[in-house]
């Protein structure tokens, strides 16, 4: 199921040339094809293996002007696709064609797939490791590797098509103690291989901080965010660099390029090559680049595609992405990169004295607007430097930006947390509320 498996298929040429037969001026289609193979484990014990296959094809195409699109998933009748993309067009407005012409660059596939008794052998060997430990812990995962392959083909001259295989795991351990439920979650998501002893390791580290429950520290003291929690911090981030909110007005930086917006220790970036979320080229045919946009804590860059980079006379920086195939293109991430620190998660816990630990958190994160107020669902407390045990019923609110002002210090530990690498982090001015008895 190789990218050279799609580019040899001639649906997609078919479809363009329907489509300028049809009297279209221009058309792109835009390929997706996954295959995962999941391993579950429920309980402790091997639950089910799984095979999902799906596949997708999106055509664009413009007549006189005006834009049609048309989805079909699985078998496709390129006929019926054309009409209907024709169709649609006709209850649209003109708007300018934005397409990539003439490339046909070649980007070779990412990863490497694994049998599945690999993913089988990774998920018991995580478990008993944690059992080992913790005989009563109730654990549940799932191992999986993922194949997709994309292909975007245009009336332009645009051919570019790769093939991407990841694996992933994701891994949650159970504790009831009378009344009291303890739920840990971590995973992984990687290329060429798992670690089921890191990640076992990093849930029998917070199996041992939560043997005691204890108060909510009071007052505002520093808050420390896991990996784990960070990025609800960076959501706001992220839209506030999001070159559509910069056209909409609703990001507060919109007028701040090459001025201090947070802490001088941050610099924040995008690299094509990096972690198991790299991408050759975004859903425009644009290749993807390296790009700060944050340096030293001052503003340098946002991001965009092809439409709204044209509109902020910056260009496409090779971030058109569809939410979904039936989206048009709209400006979005791959990879986003928090430059850590040196230190430890151990040296941060040390140098905090009293303070909070954040790890996991319940709903959402915080708006464009910064503001948030987030229920804890896994956190500790910290007292002359040391973790004494697992706070319950807390809550924390702020502000992102003020936050990210006040940032005290960056790990050393950054890792995944979905297409986010960030370490964790100290803020402070953040408002703590819970029990203390």
């Amino acid at each position: 199921m190789g990218s050279a498996n799609l580019s040899q298929d001639t649906l997609a040429e078919h479809l363009l040339e329907l489509s300028l037969k049809s009297g279209a001026e221009a058309a792109e289609v835009y390929q997706s094809r996954s295959l995962s193979r999941p391993v579950l484990f429920e309980a402790n014990r091997l639950k089910q293996l799984e095979t999902s296959q799906s596949e997708g094809t999106a055509l664009r195409l413009w007549l006189n002007g005006c834009p049609g699109l048309m989805v079909a998933y699985g078998s496709v009748d390129p006929q019926v696709m054309v009409e209907r993309a024709l169709a649609l067009s006709q209850l649209n407005q003109p708007e300018p064609v934005e397409l990539v012409s003439n490339s046909h660059t070649y980007y070779p596939d990412l990863g490497e797939s694994v049998p599945v008794e690999v993913l089988i052998d990774w998920g018991k060997e995580a478990i008993a490791l944690i059992r080992d430990v913790y005989p009563d812990v109730l654990c549940s995962t799932d191992w999986e590797c993922d194949i997709e392959n994309t292909r975007l083909i245009n009336s332009k001259g645009l051919d570019c098509h790769y093939s991407d295989t990841t694996l992933s795991c994701y891994m949650s351990a159970e504790w009831v103690r009378g009344d009291d439920f303890l739920s840990i979650s971590d995973g992984q998501t990687q290329r060429g291989e798992l670690n089921p002893e890191k990640l076992a390791h990093q849930i029998l580290q917070r199996l041992d901080w939560a043997q005691e429950n204890v108060s909510t520290p009071i007052g505002r003291v520093p808050v420390l965010f896991t990996s784990k929690a960070a990025d609800m911090l960076w959501g706001t981030v992220q839209a506030a660099l999001n070159g559509k909110r910069i056209l909409e007005k609703s990001s507060p930086w919109g007028e701040r390029l090459g001025t201090p917006v947070v802490a001088p220790i941050l610099t924040l970036y995008q690299d094509p090559e990096a972690g198991p979320y790299s991408c050759p080229f975004d859903d425009e045919g644009h290749p993807t680049k390296s790009l700060v946009f944050i340096e030293n804590g001052i503003l340098r860059n946002f991001y965009s595609d092809r439409t709204t980079g044209r509109q902020l006379n910056i260009g496409s920086t090779g971030n058109g992405f569809r939410p979904g195939l039936g989206s048009y293109p709209t400006p979005g991430l791959f990879n986003f990169l928090i430059q850590p620190g040196s230190p430890s998660l151990q040296d941060l816990i040390h140098s905090m004295g009293d303070g909070l630990i954040v790890d996991q958190i319940l709903g959402e994160s915080g708006s464009i607007s910064g503001d948030f107020s987030i229920n804890i669902d896994l956190g500790y407390r910290v007292k002359n430097g040391q973790i004494i045990g697992r706070v319950k019923d807390t809550m924390v609110a702020g502000n992102v930006y003020t936050a990210l002002k006040q940032l005290v210090q960056l790990g050393g530990d950054a890792d995944w947390n979905g297409a986010c690498y960030t370490p964790s982090l100290i803020v402070e001015g953040l408002s703590i509320n819970g029990k203390n008895n």
